[in-house]
């Protein structure tokens, strides 16, 4: 009987039938193309409550929707039960996005899509937070892998946010740095 036996086979031959596995499966541990968060924080004068408002019921007054809004200049932009909406002079709206988490005067969380479906989504959220000089604004926009192209749709907003958040520190009174 010992004739029909195959010899022993080594584990090592067996690692080298799958070896080109391991190159198929990401390790989970390793980072791998994860992009990181856009964190802008400016400071404006003036108390939380007040600075959540301009932010939040006076955003047709300050963002600059002639260069970051979907019907430019003219349009309206306001928050309205749960949603971020742009609307044109001429009735149509856009939705930029689902509000998710909503903690007046402290903070919201949103879902953002403008001029986009809710399929290609990041997500945004905005933390309100008293400071000395009047109220620290901190913007944390990530959930990139949710965008159609995650590494353009980053760098874009990297380049934007500070143009958007400037004008609304100048809104409040504030100064904005050279440069």
């Amino acid at each position: 009987m010992s004739g029909l036996l195959a010899p022993p086979v080594e584990l090592t031959s067996m690692d080298n039938l799958f070896s080109h596995a391991d190159d198929a499966i990401p390790d989970p541990a390793e980072p791998g193309d994860a992009l990181d968060p856009v964190i802008w924080t400016v400071t404006v004068p003036g108390p939380v409550a007040q600075a959540f408002v301009g932010f939040t019921e006076h955003t047709h007054l300050w963002w600059p929707l002639e260069t970051h809004g979907v019907y430019g200049a003219g349009s309206y932009v306001e928050f309205e039960e749960n949603f971020i909406l742009e609307t044109a002079d001429d009735g149509r709206t856009a939705i930029w996005g689902t509000i998710d988490d909503w903690q007046p005067p402290l903070s919201f969380h949103a879902i953002w899509h403008p001029g986009t479906t809710a399929l290609w989504s990041t997500e945004v959220r905005v933390a309100f937070r008293s400071v000395a000089a009047g109220t620290e604004v901190r913007l944390v926009h990530d959930g990139w892998e949710g965008a159609e192209d995650p590494s353009a749709t980053r760098a874009s907003y990297t380049a934007d946010w500070p143009e958007v958040l400037n004008r609304f520190v100048r809104f409040m009174g504030g100064t904005v740095p050279e440069g």
